[in-house]
């Protein structure tokens, strides 16, 4: 293996990590009392922003910790950050706050379609979209999308043969998990003309919209499917979080925007009771994350294009492992159906390494790695990857 090229100006911000071992951190203790190094789940290893972390002592040093609503401040906050960074210009009044994105799916489908409905959505996908139809006792229907050997791209022709007079709503995940594309206009535009001609409500996960790894060096810009100028995407409801770009998927909070504010009255009752409440310090961490995050956020890209440069170029050197280059997210999709090894994953956890299953995604052969780490962490790791796919005995 060539040696990988080194960061051009190493950030300290990112350079170390704590120990997350013994935390109850859900990467790390999957395979604890392990030399597995997890680089599945989509958590990142870096501490949150220190301004992230002032907000949350000022709301432990107030005390009280009660039921709480959504405080005043944070809507406002999140239309600042949306009008700020996307160009897309909404009023605090179309936004709910919901536990989690997965949570906002599964209200989704109770909300808006009934038993036996279906629900479609792209292929590969990170799991949550592939099991929570079923378990609001609604159908999955996937459509795969077309892979080339620099992106992925819609297959319009299956779309168009997949839909039935009983599916009801799409599940958008843009920027797209696991493969990292960014979708752009003109494909949004036709997606909102598909769900026009056949009356599905467009749900659009967008929560990895502030982590496009290439938007300040000509590369694509998010488009949020909702600020689209057709009815359809006016529609459409969309859901966000702080979660990835700042590291905050523990605290639970995200949000819905849609115009409907009768829909937004019944978000939480869909629930039937098992919806909680945001705690306070995920309202803190969120609206100080969409306030005063983005100078953290924009050294974080840094440092995930130089990761995913070095895994690229790792994969490369690697025969049979093949990858399109993700335009957004810290993940990379890495194809590893003509490596010869019949089961990555298991391959790729004998020799030390913990990726994604491609077959959760739907997408059997393939892994998904985190690049989410220190970048001495990460060389590791692709040694570990190399290894894991090399014909010599380990």
């Amino acid at each position: 293996m060539p040696p990988l090229p080194s960061a051009p100006q190493p950030d300290p911000l990112f350079a170390t990590a704590p120990d997350r071992r013994g935390t109850g951190s859900e990467k790390w203790d999957r395979w604890a009392g392990r030399d597995v190094i997890p680089t599945w789940v989509a958590d990142m290893d870096f501490s949150a922003p220190e301004v992230v972390l002032d907000a949350i002592r000022a709301r432990v040093n107030h005390g009280v910790f009660g039921y709480t609503d959504m405080p005043p401040g944070f809507a406002p906050a999140l239309a600042e950050h949306l009008g700020r960074r996307h160009g897309w210009e909404i009023e605090p009044e179309w936004v709910t706050s919901t536990p989690g994105v997965v949570n906002g799916l599964a209200i989704t489908a109770r909300l808006l379609t009934k038993p036996g409905d279906g629900i479609i959505t792209f292929t590969p996908v990170y799991p949550p979209f592939l099991s929570l139809p079923g378990l609001a006792g609604r159908e999955c229907v996937r459509v795969p999308l077309a892979q080339a050997s620099t992106q992925w791209t819609i297959d319009w022709d299956r779309l168009e043969s997949a839909v039935t007079p009983t599916t009801k709503l799409f599940w958008l995940c843009h920027p797209h998990n696991p493969t990292g594309t960014v979708f752009r206009e003109p494909d949004l535009l036709q997606i909102a003309e598909f769900a026009a001609r056949h009356d599905l409500t467009v749900i659009s996960d967008e929560i990895w919209a502030d982590l496009l790894l290439d938007e300040d060096h000509g590369g694509p810009r998010h488009v949020p499917f909702a600020s689209l100028d057709h009815a359809k995407a006016r529609d459409a409801i969309t859901l966000v979080a702080p979660s990835k770009t700042w590291n905050l998927a523990g605290l639970g909070c995200a949000a819905a925007i849609s115009r409907d504010r009768s829909l937004l009255k019944r978000w939480r009752p869909t629930g039937g009771g098992l919806v909680p409440m945001i705690n306070p310090l995920g309202y803190a961490a969120a609206e100080a994350a969409w306030r005063h995050g983005d100078e953290w956020r924009r050294r974080l890209i840094t440092i995930l294009r130089h990761h995913r440069d070095l895994v690229l170029d790792t994969v490369a050197t690697i025969p049979g492992l093949s990858c399109a280059i993700p335009e957004a997210t810290y993940l990379v999709w890495i194809d590893c159906r003509d490596s010869g090894v019949a089961d990555p994953q298991a391959a790729c956890e004998a020799a030390g390494l913990g990726p994604s299953d491609g077959k959760d995604f739907g997408f059997p052969g393939f892994i998904r790695l985190n690049t989410a780490c220190p970048t001495d962490r990460l060389r590791e790791i692709l040694r570990r990857l190399t290894r894991a796919f090399s014909k010599e005995p380990r």
